[in-house]
């Protein structure tokens, strides 16, 4: 048996673990692993007929080649946001299918967020054995609960609030602090839960100025350090907000836009007439190595990922669901968009998390 394994999408911390453990659960069933390099992006790249293309996109990962990965964050394979069906020159599915022959894969993994696993479930669909992992740090994969990537993000959001406190107050200000999550807020509505800033603004409610400000105002004038903390998930709207959805749905480097956090103290500034600080934690969030949530996650998720294949149940994706490890079929993910539940988990008044119900709740509240 010869299995693939790549990482697509954003980088996050639990993608070495995972890749990890895949690598030593199928060697340790005599099978061979092969890593691609760059996720889709890889394959492309690849002519079978040309070894040194094979060399320079896939690796074999032996003992020697997952030595100590788990303790680093990122992904040890690299990776890409290309989808195969929508490359220049048309759709390459055929290639990637013919690639795997070639070179005598029996069964893929595959580790991303949503678009990789949307290739992953038209891969499956076309009869190609493949079990998905989910991973994104804004946690917003359709099917799952948890997906790697997700804990760590918070923990690195914390502490940056946390520390950005000091500079607020040494200044007197209001500090913005906007955090990844185009679509779901799920990374500030925790963030700013743990962190217990002042007020928190999720993608899915846009956010009144006309009573957030006073709000914030209020806020910076009751503490005696005379300062105030606002968390903001980037994908959030402001009402009356000019900006282009289109935008929010482009990479940070091609918006026309400014980021909502600037949008948001350029009204303070205006409006209000506090002073602000201004914080995307950006890329920060995903970088370093992973917290033992997401090592755990990612050790569980390889082994079980091995397991399946060994079962012959693929064309599914691993899970996890109120706190228990379990596998769905690979297309659930196009089936619905993950978003907080407003109504249970926030606060639209008052531009806070709320926490009314705890027993029976599953970790992470979600």
């Amino acid at each position: 048996m010869r299995i693939g394994v790549l990482t697509g999408g954003g980088d996050v911390p639990g993608l070495n673990p995972c890749i990890r453990s895949i690598a030593l659960s199928a060697l340790d069933r005599g099978w061979e692993v092969i890593g691609f390099r760059r996720g889709w992006q890889g394959f492309l790249e690849i002519d079978p007929a040309e070894r040194e293309s094979v060399a320079a996109h896939s690796i074999v990962l032996d003992r020697e080649a997952v030595r100590g990965i788990d303790r680093v964050g990122g992904t040890m394979l690299h990776t890409s946001r290309t989808d195969p069906r929508t490359v220049a020159g048309g759709d390459r599915t055929g290639h990637v299918l013919m690639v795997l022959d070639a070179l005598g894969v029996d069964a893929l993994i595959t580790l991303g967020g949503d678009g990789t696993l949307r290739f992953s479930a038209h891969l499956s669909a076309q009869g190609f054995p493949v079990v998905s992992i989910p991973k994104t740090m804004d946690n917003d994969v359709f099917g799952t609960d948890y997906c790697i990537g997700f804990s760590t993000a918070i923990t690195r959001s914390v502490d940056a609030i946390n520390a950005l406190r000091t500079t607020a107050e040494s200044h007197e200000r209001i500090a913005i602090v906007e955090l990844f999550g185009r679509r779901s807020g799920e990374t500030a509505l925790l963030a700013g839960f743990l962190a217990q800033v002042d007020r928190t603004v999720i993608a899915e409610v846009p956010a009144d100025p006309d009573v957030l400000l006073p709000l914030l105002a209020a806020d910076r004038r009751s503490r005696p350090g005379a300062y105030a903390m606002c968390v903001i998930s980037e994908g959030a709207k402001l009402a009356g907000d000019e900006a282009e959805d289109g935008d929010r749905r482009l990479s940070a480097t091609r918006r026309s836009e400014t980021a909502v956090s600037r949008r948001l103290a350029l009204l303070i500034e205006q409006r209000a007439k506090e002073g602000t600080i201004v914080q995307q934690l950006a890329y920060l969030m995903r970088s370093g190595d992973p917290d033992a949530l997401d090592r755990m996650v990612g050790f569980a998720f390889g082994g079980l990922a091995v397991q399946k294949i060994e079962a012959g149940e693929t064309g599914r994706m691993l899970a996890l669901r109120d706190g228990n490890y379990c596998h769905v079929p690979i297309d659930t993910l196009l089936g619905g968009t993950k978003t907080v539940d407003v109504d249970r988990l926030y606060d639209r008044a008052r531009y806070r998390p709320k926490l009314t119900h705890v027993e029976g709740m599953p970790m992470f509240l979600y």
